[in-house]
């Protein structure tokens, strides 16, 4: 049904203008193929710490984007009886980026790597779930403006990235 309202919704969007939540919904599908590819990577190190990197930098931009301007736009714009989901939302972020931070100094093979993904996964699946399933909905019964929304995060995304890119890739579960 959420995957209906979606379609909907960003077919009503004038041309160039994506609705804010279905551009997170894409975020949250590219970070689960991450996840799946580093279930079947097997036993291979060096694939495991490029994909564990990759899934860390998209959770990290992802991350500051929900929280710069997805949720401060969902306190505003939900009842107070909806505002819990999205204190929820920033803890579960916070145990997520505490996790992240683990993989600056893990190395894929070390004892506990594969273990720390692995959760770090679980939590954001069960977190995706609840966005998706609780928040997202509430948020599109709002009048929040889910296309200009959707404006500042390609445009925050497109910043971050370039950011990252400049900055060059942490190595992220690094066998070096």
């Amino acid at each position: 049904m959420a995957q209906a309202e979606t379609t909907t919704k960003s077919a009503t969007q004038p041309p160039g203008e994506q609705d804010a939540l279905a551009l997170l919904e894409a975020d949250h599908r590219a970070v689960e193929k991450l996840f799946e590819a580093f279930e079947k990577a097997g036993d291979d190190p060096e694939e495991k710490a490029t994909l564990a990197q990759r899934a860390c930098e998209e959770l990290t931009v992802h991350t500051i984007i929900e929280e710069e301007l997805l949720y401060p736009a969902a306190q505003a714009a939900l009842p107070e009886d909806g505002k819990l989901d999205v204190e929820e939302a920033y803890v579960e972020h916070f145990l997520v980026k505490t996790l992240i931070t683990k993989f600056e100094t893990l190395k894929a093979g070390d004892k506990g790597f594969n273990a720390t993904f692995k959760v770090m996964s679980e939590m954001v699946r069960h977190h995706v779930e609840e966005e998706e399933g609780e928040l997202f909905p509430e948020l599109r019964r709002t009048k929040c403006d889910l296309a200009a929304l959707g404006k500042k995060i390609v445009a925050r995304k497109e910043a971050l990235q370039s950011k990252l890119d400049a900055a060059g890739s942490r190595s992220v579960g690094d066998k070096t």
